[in-house]
Order: C-alpha cells, then sequence, then structure tokens
C-alpha cells in the first residue's frame, strides 16, 4: 500500500509560514506598468509572484523588492535549449544579470508541456530542463533558483478517488526522467489545478460547495479513509499518488495555478462574479492557516492563484479573460478580503494582509 511511505516521506515537520503567490499574466494592452504592478503586489503584502516570461522590463521592476519570482522559459524555445551551450547563454541573458538584486526562485521550463497538442515538444522538455539547471549550477545560481515546469491536471489518467492518481501512460517514461529530476534537485512538481473545469462540465454531478470549499459533506477515499472537504486537494493528493506509483518519493507537490472566472459564456456554467470571490476567498482563508492536503497535513500547500489581473487579449471563451483578482486599472474585480487602498502608491497597508504569518486580520 501506497499510504504508509507517502504519509511518512520526509514530512513530518511543518512548513515555514510564507505567502500566497500570484500569476501575473501579461496578455493584455491596458495592463498597468509593472513599477505600478509592484505597488499593488507590496500593498496586497504579496511576495511570491509567476510571470510567464522574462520580461526585462519586469525583473528590472522588481529588482530590491521582497517579491521572490518565478520566470518561464516560453514552450517554442525548449528544443533550442536542449543545447547545454544556448541554455548557458540563455540563463547568462535572462537570469544572471538581475539577480540576485530580483528574487528570482524559480525558473519554469514551458507550461504544461506533457498534455501540449505539439506532441515533439514532450522530448524536449527533460534535456531543456537538465541544460538550464547545468547552466545554473555553473554559474553558481543553482542552490538558490530551482527549475521545474508546470503541468495540466490532464496529465493524469486517473484522479478519482485520490489514491487512484495515476500518470497517463503515454508520459510515464519521460515522466520517469523528470521525478528523477525533481528528486536529485529538491525542485517541486507543479500542477494547475482548476476545480471550475469539472465543475462547468458536469454541474449536475459535481457538488458546487464542494469546488469552492464551502462547507459540505466532502468526500472519503475508500481505499485510504482519508476525508476531502474540496477538489483541489483532492487533486494534488492524487497527483502524490501518481508519483508514488512512479517510485517517487519525498517530492512537493504545489499549485502554480488555481482560479475561478468572474464571467463566461453562456455555456460556462457557474462563471460568475459570486463563485469566483468565494473559491478564492475561501483559498485565502485556507492558505492563512498554512494548511496541507490529507494526504500531507503538515507540509502547507503552495498557492498561486490565477491570476493578478484580467486580460483582454487572451484567445477562447469570455472566462479566459476573467480570471482576474483585479482590473487592468488596479481596481478589485471583487473583493477576496484584500484589498489595495485607493492608490496603489500608498504606503500604508492594506486592509487584509495576504501573508499567511498574519496573526490578526483586520475587519
Amino acid at each position: 500500500m501506497l499510504l504508509p511511505a507517502l504519509l511518512t516521506d520526509n514530512y513530518g515537520f511543518l512548513r515555514g509560514v510564507t505567502s500566497l503567490g500570484i500569476n501575473y499574466g501579461q496578455i493584455g494592452n491596458n495592463l498597468p506598468q509593472p513599477e505600478k504592478v509592484l505597488d499593488l503586489l507590496s500593498s496586497l503584502k504579496l511576495t511570491k509572484a509567476r510571470i510567464y516570461d522574462t520580461n526585462p522590463q519586469v525583473l528590472t521592476a522588481f529588482a530590491n523588492s521582497n517579491v521572490e519570482l518565478i520566470v518561464t522559459v516560453e514552450n517554442q524555445m525548449l528544443a533550442v535549449l536542449m543545447d547545454p551551450q544556448q541554455a548557458l547563454q540563455w540563463v547568462s541573458n535572462h537570469i544572471k544579470p538581475y539577480f540576485p538584486a530580483t528574487r528570482i526562485t524559480g525558473i519554469a521550463v514551458g507550461n504544461e508541456v506533457f498534455t501540449d497538442s505539439d506532441t515533439t515538444l514532450l522530448a524536449s522538455v527533460v534535456p531543456a530542463i537538465v541544460s538550464i539547471h547545468g547552466a545554473l549550477a555553473q554559474l553558481g545560481l543553482d542552490t538558490y533558483i530551482q527549475v521545474s515546469t508546470p503541468n495540466s491536471l490532464a496529465v493524469l489518467a486517473e484522479s478519482y478517488p485520490p489514491s487512484a492518481g495515476s500518470f497517463k501512460t503515454e508520459v510515464s517514461g519521460i515522466m520517469s526522467q523528470y521525478l528523477q529530476f525533481l528528486s536529485s534537485t529538491k525542485a517541486p512538481f507543479w500542477i494547475n489545478a482548476y476545480p471550475y473545469f469539472a465543475y462547468k462540465d458536469k454541474p449536475d454531478e459535481v457538488p458546487l460547495d464542494y469546488v469552492l470549499f464551502n462547507p459540505n459533506a466532502g468526500m472519503v477515499d475508500p481505499y485510504t479513509k482519508l476525508h476531502y472537504d474540496n477538489m483541489l486537494y483532492a487533486q494534488v493528493d492524487a497527483v502524490l499518488f501518481a508519483i508514488a506509483r512512479m517510485g517517487f518519493g519525498g517530492i512537493e507537490v504545489g499549485v502554480s495555478e488555481t482560479g475561478w472566472p468572474s464571467k463566461g459564456d453562456a455555456d460556462e456554467v457557474g462563471a460568475i462574479v459570486d463563485n469566483a470571490a468565494a473559491y478564492n476567498k475561501n483559498i485565502l482563508r485556507r492558505q492563512l492557516k498554512n494548511e496541507g492536503t490529507p494526504l500531507r497535513p503538515n507540509m502547507k500547500l503552495e498557492v498561486y492563484l490565477f491570476a493578478l489581473f484580467n486580460e483582454d487579449m487572451k484567445p477562447g471563451p469570455t472566462s479566459e479573460r476573467n480570471y482576474g483578482l483585479f482590473q487592468p486599472d488596479c481596481t478589485m474585480v471583487y473583493n477576496v478580503g484584500i484589498s489595495a487602498l485607493s492608490s496603489p502608491s500608498s504606503t500604508s497597508t492594506a486592509s487584509i494582509s495576504l501573508t499567511s504569518s498574519a496573526t490578526k486580520v483586520k475587519t
């Protein structure tokens, strides 16, 4: 049985208190300048962000701040960066000039590569990850910057119940190589997990309160007897079981993206402001408690919300342009219990801190 090993693989301790992260996407023609974004993050006491490139404007603006950044290698660069010399040049140009003034803590090599429609990417991802890590080591940066790649939940063949978690057979060979890398470097396995999609696809079968973290009866995994009161934690534990099935223990699983759209098309059931506010507010509450999942209750789950802003140039259905907590003018789309004051550049503190070290939340 996998359960005893999963519960005891080096995680019998409480992680240090850290803040909720936020995804700072930039697919919009009306977004604020990076300096304004930093002011907004500072006013919210947010100290972790992820961007989807290595935009020099952002990296420069975030210098000498307390915001830790995960940057991203775009998918189309993976084939080139398989070459160690190209990877060294990339790190020398895109990372080294900004570090350590800008607190780059992670490099996401591609995004959802394992499930991308371009299957040629799959052969490139692990060699590119290894080359980039090698380049960081050559420059003496590998102890400061972790290398990983965020995966879609679609990388799983089974996710319910969580103890049935397993990876799709078509990715298992390369997944094994990837997990070996994570195991040896202690980098996290990142998952983009959206309970919203499960609800949208089957609103008659999936209880809304279960996906929103609202009070509900939840579900009990029939094999582990662990109780789940929300879908996100069940999804994370399914990934942990899938990793264990591949023979690996001690790898941290973090949520690189999760969120809920505040608006959608007619066929996008549940994409409304009230649900988005409830989902993100409830995640914030859980993060303030330093919670782990039922499988790893003593290990705080790292979560990066998607997204900071509504991005008006994102393709796809209406929901894609409406995941933001904030409008491009830095006003709130809805209140999740955080409120930057009217001027993002104000030195006053926000009415509620997003850091989970907060011992008292103002009302």
